[in-house]
């Protein structure tokens, strides 16, 4: 989604978390001296083993108020994933292509002051509530409550200070069929205006079949609260920081979608796909309607919208989502989630202001997200499915994103 805030919504971001311009610079830079080259051959050595799990912990910065930002690296010996506990965020994916070469497919940075003051929400983790609330505000067993504005007029992935700004405590999970992290955060009644106390686990599990599932479990203790968790991954299948996305191709299974006004709040309607550019039924370039100029378009800056999901789910509960694929390199990546609907963003917004791992310059179209949630603005439609958690009940989500090739 249209996630990359104005630079001055940023600095003022910063200084809400203790990095003004000027202090920002005093974040601890420990990871820079272990990336670069160095980050490089770690990840190459810990993949030479394929079919064997992995996973090692390194420092990756200090906050300025002395929290400990670390990496956590797991494998299972051909695609290699690496997550911070700032957000609990996936920084790097690293899978091959179909000739074997590997290369990193997801937006980050290599150092925590840019993800501390300028990151779009690279691979964060998002909460209390994922995309937009319309003016911050929504009622809630007759109470009406205010969460601070961050995107315009509205609040947008929890306001000016959410989960992907916390650092998370972690913990490595490691079993014969998976490897990889459970990030842990506790939110305070009244943290952000959001009600309740609320207890989140966010668990990250790489499988020998190149699958990395989510699962995303919270509780909420004193007062209900509405709930909306997902991940912000930026991907380009060429490689990071290669170019435009314009020559991916998409296949979602999603009959209909939620059309928004200018600020990108969803009207209320559900609308069909079909016969409009938002039909990716059938396997379709994301650039070949791009430019149109249907208003949805236009208004979003290109795809910046959550479809509704149609797929029946399975036995385990997934359903599949989406399929995209990159032709050149032939690396693919296909979604299976829980959730009812998804949010597909074709990096409109991404502006070239800074750079990203490698030193590399993202644009607009380089990347694209595909965050699987409830519906934006959920609590201000009564047609949309409720994203009310209560006390007493449990709130569980799972997305798996499948790396392959083809």
């Amino acid at each position: 989604m249209s996630d990359q805030l104005p630079r001055r919504q940023v600095l003022r971001t910063a200084g809400a978390i203790g990095l003004g311009a000027a202090t920002a610079g005093s974040l601890s830079g420990v990871a820079q001296a272990s990336s670069a080259a160095g980050t490089a051959d770690r990840l190459t050595a810990m993949g030479e083993h394929h079919g064997r799990f992995e996973i090692r912990k390194d420092p990756f910065g200090t906050t300025p108020d002395g929290q400990q930002v670390d990496v956590y690296t797991f494998t299972n010996g051909r695609v290699t994933i690496s997550m911070l506990t700032w957000g609990a965020t996936i920084q790097r994916v690293e899978t091959p292509d179909r000739r074997g070469r590997t290369e990193n497919i997801s937006l980050g940075f290599d150092n925590l002051p840019d993800y501390a003051t300028l990151s779009p929400y690279f691979g964060s983790t998002i909460g209390r509530y994922g995309n937009r609330i319309a003016k911050g505000r929504f009622t809630l067993d007759g109470t009406t409550y205010q969460i601070p504005v961050n995107n315009g007029e509205n609040a947008l992935h929890g306001g000016t200070i959410g989960f992907d700004k916390k650092v998370w405590q972690a913990k490595v999970v490691r079993s014969d069929k998976a490897v990889g992290v459970a990030f842990s955060y506790v939110s305070p009644d009244g943290e952000m205006g959001f009600p309740g106390e609320l207890t989140t686990r966010v668990t990250y599990t790489l499988d020998r079949r190149d699958t990395l599932r989510i699962e995303y479990h919270a509780t909420v203790s004193g007062k209900a609260t509405v709930v909306n968790l997902t991940n912000h991954v930026y991907f380009n299948l060429a490689g990071e920081g290669s170019g435009s996305i314009d020559g991916h191709v998409l296949q979602m299974d999603a009959p209909s979608y939620t059309p928004v006004d200018a600020g990108l709040i969803p009207t209320g309607e559900i609308a069909p796909t079909a016969g409009t550019p938002f039909d990716f039924s059938k396997p379709t370039a994301i650039g070949k309607r791009i430019r149109d100029d249907h208003p949805q378009l236009v208004i979003g800056r290109g795809y910046d919208h959550n479809f509704v999901l149609g797929a029946d789910a399975g036995k385990d509960g997934l359903r599949f989502a989406a399929r995209f694929w990159e032709p050149d390199e032939g690396r693919t990546v296909t979604v299976h989630t829980t959730e009812p609907g998804a949010q597909f963003y074709s990096g409109n917004f991404l502006d070239g202001t800074f750079q990203g791992i490698g030193n590399k310059s993202y644009r607009q179209g380089d990347a694209f997200a595909f965050e699987t949630q409830h519906f934006p603005d959920s609590p201000n439609h009564p047609n949309f499915p409720s994203t009310v958690l209560r006390p007493g009940d449990t709130y569980t989500s799972t997305t798996t994103y499948t790396f392959g090739t083809k």
